[in-house]
C-alpha cells in the first residue's frame, strides 16, 4: 500500500485565505453602511427590503444548497466530495450569519415586501393588510401567513438548519483528531433524514419568503426551482474555490482532472435540472390558462421583463449546457471557475426575475435597481468573510477519515 500523510499541519489552508477573508470583510463593511445610509432614507426605505430579501436569498441558498451537497457526499462517500468537503462546511457553518441576517426581515421588512401591489399588472393586496372583499386571503391572514406565523415559522427553518449543521461539524471536528476511522454510518444517520427536512423546510421557507409576495399566486414546483438553484450556487462556488486554493499546497497536489470533471458533470446535471422545472412551471401553468396562475407570467413575460425572461434560457440554460458538454472545459479548473463565477451571476439575475416584477410593472431604468447591487455585494463580502475564516479553522482534508485515506492513496498512486 502507497505510503500516505497523517498530519492535519501539511493540510491547513495557505496563508492567502486570511488575506481575501481580510478583502472581503473590507467589501462587506464598505457596501454595508452603503446599504445601512439607504435603508434610513424614506425614499429609498422599500427599496432597501426588495434588494435585502433578494441578496438575503441568493447568499442563504449558497449555504443551504452546501450543507445539501454535504450530506449528499456522506451518503454517498464518493471522492468526486472529498476535496470539497471542508468548503462545503465552511460555507455550511455560514447559516449562524443568515440567521443573523433573517432578523431585519422578520422585524422591519413585512410593511415593505407583503402589503401588495396594486400598481402592478393584475394588481392585488398583501397577505399583511389583505383587502376585505377577499374573504380568502383574509383568511389566511388570519390563521397562516401572520406576522407571528412567519417570524415563529422562520425560527423553525433556522433551528432546524442550524442543529443540523452543529452535528455534522462536530462530528466532522473529531476526524481531525487521531486514530484513522470510519465514521460514515454515523455520518449517514444524520444526512438520510437531513436531506428530507432540507427539502421539506426550504420548501415551506420559499413559499413564506417569496412565493407569498404575491399570495393569489401558487406553483407546487416552486421549492424544487429553489433547491435546484441552491445546488447550482453552492457547487460553483466550490469550484471557485478550487480554483482560488489551485496554485497553493495542499490543493496544488491533491486536485485531479478527474475531480474537476465530476464537479462539471454534477454542474451540468443540475443545469438541465432547472431548465426542466423552469419549463414545466410555466408549461402546466399556461395550459390551465387561470387568471390567478398565468399572472404571475404575464408580468414576468411582458413590460420588458421578457427580456430578463429571454436571458435566463440563453445564458443560464443555452450557453452553459452548451460548454459543459465539452470534457476538456469540464476538466480544466481554469475554465470551469469562469462559467461557475457566471452561474452564481445568473443565479441573482433569476431571484430579481422572481422578486422584482411583483413591485414593479415595467423593466425600465429606474435608479433604485442600484441597491439590487449594493446590498447583495455587502451580504456577499461578509458571507465570504465568515466562509475564508470558517475555511482556514481546520484543514481542507479530514485526514483521520479512513475514506479520505483511502482518497489520498489514490492520489499517491497516481503520482507513482
Amino acid at each position: 500500500m502507497t505510503a500516505v500523510r497523517t498530519n492535519p499541519a501539511e493540510f491547513a489552508a495557505p496563508e492567502a485565505v486570511n488575506a481575501i477573508y481580510q478583502r472581503s470583510l473590507g467589501v462587506g463593511l464598505l457596501f454595508g453602511v452603503a446599504s445601512l445610509i439607504l435603508a434610513l432614507v424614506p425614499a429609498t426605505r422599500e427599496q432597501f427590503f426588495h434588494s435585502y430579501l433578494l441578496g438575503f436569498m441568493l447568499w442563504l441558498g449558497v449555504s443551504l444548497g452546501s450543507m445539501a451537497f454535504l450530506m449528499i457526499q456522506h451518503l454517498t462517500g464518493g471522492k468526486w466530495g472529498m476535496l470539497i468537503r471542508r468548503p462545503l462546511e465552511a460555507a455550511m457553518k455560514t447559516l449562524p450569519l443568515m440567521a443573523a441576517l433573517f432578523v431585519p426581515i422578520a422585524v422591519a421588512g413585512l410593511p415593505y415586501l407583503y402589503n401588495g401591489n396594486h400598481e402592478a399588472v393584475g394588481g392585488w393586496s398583501g397577505w399583511l393588510h389583505p383587502d376585505a372583499a377577499d374573504k380568502h386571503l383574509v383568511e389566511m391572514s388570519r390563521s397562516y401567513l401572520t406576522p407571528a406565523g412567519y417570524g415563529g415559522r422562520g425560527l423553525i427553518y433556522f433551528a432546524i438548519w442550524l442543529g443540523l449543521a452543529f452535528v455534522l461539524s462536530r462530528w466532522s471536528a473529531e476526524q481531525d483528531r487521531p486514530p484513522v476511522q470510519n465514521l460514515s454510518p454515523r455520518f449517514r444517520t444524520i444526512a438520510a433524514p437531513g436531506i428530507i427536512l432540507y427539502a421539506f423546510t426550504i420548501s415551506f421557507a420559499v413559499i413564506d419568503w417569496v412565493m407569498s409576495i404575491d399570495p393569489h399566486w401558487y406553483s407546487t414546483i416552486f421549492g424544487f426551482i429553489f433547491i435546484v438553484g441552491e445546488c447550482i450556487s453552492a457547487l460553483s462556488m466550490m469550484v471557485i474555490t478550487e480554483r482560488i486554493l489551485l496554485p497553493y499546497q495542499p490543493m496544488a497536489s491533491l486536485l485531479k482532472p478527474k475531480e474537476v470533471h465530476d464537479h462539471g458533470k454534477l454542474m451540468l446535471a443540475f443545469v438541465m435540472l432547472w431548465a426542466y422545472f423552469g419549463f414545466s412551471q410555466l408549461l402546466i401553468t399556461w395550459a390551465g390558462n387561470l387568471p390567478m396562475e398565468i399572472r404571475f407570467f404575464t408580468r414576468r413575460l411582458y413590460s420588458g421583463w421578457q427580456v430578463i425572461a429571454l436571458g435566463l434560457v440563453i445564458f443560464h440554460f443555452a450557453i452553459p449546457f452548451l460548454f459543459l458538454l465539452s470534457r476538456s472545459w469540464k476538466r480544466n479548473p481554469r475554465t470551469l471557475v469562469i462559467l461557475a463565477a457566471w452561474m452564481i451571476f445568473m443565479r441573482f439575475i433569476d431571484l430579481f426575475w422572481y422578486i422584482e416584477p411583483s413591485f414593479h410593472k415595467t423593466l425600465t431604468f429606474y435608479w433604485g435597481y442600484l441597491l439590487d447591487l449594493v446590498v447583495p455585494i455587502a451580504i456577499g463580502g461578509f458571507w465570504l468573510a465568515f466562509f475564508f475564516r470558517n475555511l482556514r479553522s481546520r484543514p481542507l482534508l479530514p485526514v483521520y477519515d479512513l475514506h479520505a485515506q483511502e482518497f489520498l492513496e489514490y492520489v499517491a498512486a497516481s503520482h507513482d
